[in-house]
């Protein structure tokens, strides 16, 4: 491998003069995953067949892209420069109800997407958790672990681990076959993820190991943490690589060296972008930084993985949150994260400028994939069709208000109903509200209240009802996935009270807006009450399909699908107002388009455009 020192001014120029254009290269040698390939440890370095290996890995997840697309973003990582694919592996998605795991239908086939990547000729970073982080709903656990009471993730409790026991079962029987080991491509399994940052519980994270050997996993471990003494030492078990989140200078290493000089470490998580909540400004990166640490890991003959060369999209109701500094954090639904292929498969000049670095070390490259047609929609105006208040399904009685969970829901909305006896007005607060809601008195829309701004209380006006209607919809914008509040119950968690007197005996009406519950709506001439919560619905014809953005600027708060197909969630404080609509779920004529919207009453203008931004 050359060693070549680029200055600062280099760098920058570099970012610069990078074009988002494709220009062709001679193609690259393959690299072709057959049997008889051994993947070990060494003291410094990973070794494929005995000799040093660097991996360099771009991150995607097979979740958030539509299947057509796998190939051509395992393409674009190619054409970069990358090796490797790292891939994390979302239980939830694959656990779709409690002892149901689907690997088949819309992007689950985990094995397929591994074996593609064999295909193009690039080795896999297996990323299965069971706790994975990523900005994704509840970081990957199932829901249902919170109808548990008193459960404690993340460890030892014996309730948690009977769960995650058939999550590893019934995994392993999917790669296991796909191992280096056995002719496919996963060179490594990652033990947990980031554990270092959260707890210290480590035969929890041997049993994890011992499970995944158990079930045929005999490829090298990795973990992943800080690069600093106390996450590594909680974080990372004996005979297992070091993993750096991120491993971008000589003192990080030596960290990794200090915990265990007998093992290989490397940047598990290095940043070409980063991650965006609502209410905030696009997250964005320096170009000139990114290069700067890839040529430190490219001169150093560090391996490492790009999070995320391709982010791709929180479609449906698969955002996370998290819990910082500012309190609740929802994710946006685009996982675009500044990253070098952006949400819809294009190469950015961040691409550009990495492709021409790490080229520059590996010899030649690819052909950059020609770009996924994307393309603009007319303005059209979908018509009022519904309101959630003319799909109630029957209600349950519950004296005090309870979780989603605790009826088996984990997405979408709830609606509390309650007449007011005692008070009938003052400050209703709930205690807690997660995550937002809409509330109402008699029918008359009252206000909202949000967790993210902190407002989980508000003024009920005076009323000449003797027995006043109280009725409040609540919405879960996505479960912690990170730190120490990922028990993030949705709904009201524990009590409503007005003016200090806590409200008794509640109707409740779950509202998951999943494909049963949208599958029995129906069209309601004209919406009863004064409320909002109402569904729109129209449609657009294409005479071809390809990739397009709704833009739903004209919109307050809601959801969107469109063929029926969730795109997942807008909002109007932003920074999102287009959503991803890829091909693959669009056809030639007529496709229907539905949205809900929380605040909105009347119809507004949709159309079809080309970016993100």
């Amino acid at each position: 491998m050359k060693t070549i020192l680029l200055s600062t001014a280099m760098l920058i120029t570099m970012a610069a003069t990078a074009q988002t254009t494709p220009h062709a290269t001679p193609p690259a040698k393959q690299v072709s995953p057959h049997d008889g390939h051994t993947f070990t440890l060494g003291q410094h370095d990973f070794l494929l067949d005995g000799k040093p290996f660097q991996i360099i890995s771009g991150e995607m997840h097979p979740a958030r892209i539509p299947r057509p697309y796998w190939r051509q973003r395992i393409r674009m990582a190619k054409a970069m420069g990358c090796n490797t694919i790292a891939a994390y592996v979302f239980w939830n998605y694959l656990e779709t109800s409690k002892g149901h795991f689907d690997f088949t239908t819309e992007s689950r086939d985990i094995a397929a997407f591994i074996r593609i990547a064999q295909q193009e000729g690039m080795y896999v970073l297996l990323r299965p958790g069971p706790y994975v982080c990523a900005e994704w709903d509840f970081g990957g656990l199932p829901d249902y672990l919170l109808s548990i009471p008193g459960i404690k993730v993340r460890c030892s409790d014996p309730r948690y681990l009977e769960a995650v026991h058939r999550y590893v079962t019934a995994l392993s029987a999917q790669v296991s076959p796909l191992l280096v080991t056995r002719g496919g491509p996963i060179l490594m399994v990652q033990v947990e993820n980031e554990y270092g940052s959260y707890g210290n519980d480590k035969s929890y994270l041997e049993t994890l190991r011992k499970w995944w050997v158990a079930s045929g996993i005999n490829v090298p471990f990795y973990t992943a943490d800080g690069a600093a003494p106390a996450m590594l030492e909680a974080g990372n078990i004996d005979g297992a690589a070091i993993g750096l989140d991120p491993g971008v200078s000589k003192n990080d290493f030596a960290q990794a060296e200090k915990r265990n000089p007998n093992v290989p470490s490397f940047s598990s998580e290095t940043y070409p972008g980063w991650l965006t909540h609502w209410g905030e400004k696009w997250a964005t990166t320096d170009t000139v930084g990114i290069l700067g640490e890839v040529q430190f890991l490219l001169d150093s003959k560090r391996s490492f993985n790009l999070y995320v060369i391709h982010g791709g999209t929180n479609f449906g109701f698969s955002a996370g949150a998290n819990s910082g500094g500012k309190g609740f954090e929802p994710d946006v639904t685009s996982y675009d994260y500044d990253a070098p292929v952006d949400e819809q498969g294009r190469a950015t000049p961040k691409y550009m400028a990495l492709r021409r670095l790490i080229g520059s070390y590996v010899g030649a490259l690819p052909d950059v994939p020609a770009p996924i047609p994307v393309t603009t929609v007319p303005e059209f105006t979908p018509k009022v069709w519904t309101s959630i208040w003319d799909v109630l399904p029957k209600p349950v009685f519950e004296v005090q208000p309870q979780p989603f969970e605790s009826l088996s829901q984990n997405q979408g909305l709830m609606l509390y109903t309650t007449h007011l006896v005692g008070h009938h007005n003052g400050r209703l607060t709930l205690t807690d509200l997660h995550d937002y809601a809409t509330v109402y008195l008699d029918g008359q829309y009252v206000g909202y209240l949000d967790r993210r701004e902190g407002k989980r209380s508000i003024e009920l006006p005076k009323t000449d009802n003797p027995q006043p209607y109280l009725e409040i919809l609540v919405e879960g914008m996505g479960h912690i996935n990170f730190a120490q509040e990922l028990i993030d119950p949705k709904g009201i968690t524990e009590r409503a009270t007005l003016s200090g007197m806590t409200l008794m005996n509640w109707e409740v009406y779950p509202l998951p807006l999943n494909p049963a519950f949208m599958n029995a709506v129906r069209a309601k001439a004209k919406p009863t009450g004064q409320h909002r919560g109402i569904f729109f619905r129209g449609s657009f014809n294409m005479d071809s399909t390809a990739d397009t953005y709704l833009d739903l600027s004209h919109y307050q708060k809601g959801v969107v699908w469109v063929n029926g197909h969730n795109l997942g969630r807008y909002w109007n404080i932003g920074p999102q107002q287009h959503l991803y609509c890829p091909a693959p779920w669009l056809k030639k004529g007529a496709n229907e388009v539905i949205i809900f919207d929380q605040l909105q009453t009347d119809p507004a203008p949709v159309s079809g455009v080309t970016t993100l931004q």
